[in-house]
């Protein structure tokens, strides 16, 4: 919780001193940020060979000495501003999957088109798992099938939370946004923090323009989150900015069985987001070849999740 809480004042700050920006750059940096610790406690067993995947095969080699920002997809179009690098910090891993997939080339996307725009682009494949329609990058479902097949063997199961637990596009990111805000600013206009005034300004503004709004009025304790006692950014992500939108993310009902989530890394399948336990990125290795393709292992509530090493 310290930690969020830091982080998210951080966003704030970042969103309050700057705007929102879409602006973005191709040209490689590398990281200013000294690399966090990471805690190598609670490690799950190392992921067994995973099953050749459809598509760019080539993808899935690695190599130790490779950062992040090397093995990002060359024309990545790298944010501009504090608080896009501060969000590719966060949900960035997403960017690096490998295993035939094709990430998104960007932080932010910007609307509807531009969301379609993408999964127009890769070859997705819709299942019914757990009597829900899931629809993944087919390398990512083919994992998934596996991972499924893994553990009815061992006499357990494998489904989604709900039915948005897999593709999402920018309008759906929008409403979960608005699920956020609009009780949010009742809740804080009834406490006296927030003015109906400023409260009915803020919701008229697209949601893209909310996002910088939303988070300066957070740098006031003013949260946002479903339980208010933290950011937004740890309820649901901004508008543009899930990883559901890359098709390689799926929130599993079974995210607390920690046999669960060990078939779910045989099969390539990670945690990635330290505030969503639910929420497992398809990265298309094994365990072993992670930190080759520029991630670190972090503990969080006892599970172990491989964001940026940035």
């Amino acid at each position: 919780m310290k930690r969020q809480r830091m982080i998210g004042m951080a966003i704030a700050a970042l969103f309050g001193a700057s705007c929102w920006s879409m602006g973005t750059s191709t040209t490689r940096s590398q990281p200013a940020d000294t690399p966090r610790t990471s805690d190598q406690t609670s490690a799950t067993p190392t992921p067994k060979s995973l099953v050749s995947p459809v598509g760019n095969t080539k993808m899935t080699q690695t190599s130790a000495n490779r950062s992040f920002q090397d093995n990002l997809p060359s024309d990545f179009s790298q944010p501009t501003d504090d608080a896009g690098r501060l969000l590719l910090r966060e949900y960035g891993s997403v960017f690096v999957s490998r295993g035939g997939t094709i990430p998104p080339k960007k932080v932010v996307f910007k609307d509807q088109a531009d969301v379609l725009a993408f999964q127009a682009t890769v070859q997705k494949s819709t299942e019914s798992i757990g009597g829900l329609s899931m629809t993944l990058q087919t390398p990512a479902m083919n994992a998934l099938k596996n991972a499924i097949a893994e553990a009815k063997r061992a006499g357990l199961s494998i489904g989604p939370r709900g039915a948005d637990s897999s593709r999402r596009d920018y309008d759906h990111t929008v409403k979960l946004w608005a699920s956020r805000v609009n009780p949010g600013f009742v809740h804080w206009v009834g406490k006296g923090r927030v003015t109906q005034a400023e409260a009915a300004r803020i919701k008229r503004l697209s949601p893209f323009e909310q996002v910088s709004e939303i988070l300066k009025l957070e740098q006031q304790s003013i949260f946002f989150s479903t339980g208010k006692d933290k950011s937004i950014i740890y309820s649901v992500a901004p508008p543009g900015t899930s990883q559901h939108i890359s098709m390689l993310a799926l929130d599993v009902k079974e995210f607390d069985n920690a046999r669960i989530r060990a078939i779910l890394a045989n099969h390539g399948w990670f945690q990635t987001v330290t505030s969503d336990l639910p929420h497992f990125t398809y990265l298309g290795v094994t365990e072993a070849e992670l930190p080759g393709i520029g991630l670190k292992k972090v503990s969080n509530t006892g599970r172990d999740f491989w964001v940026p090493d940035i």
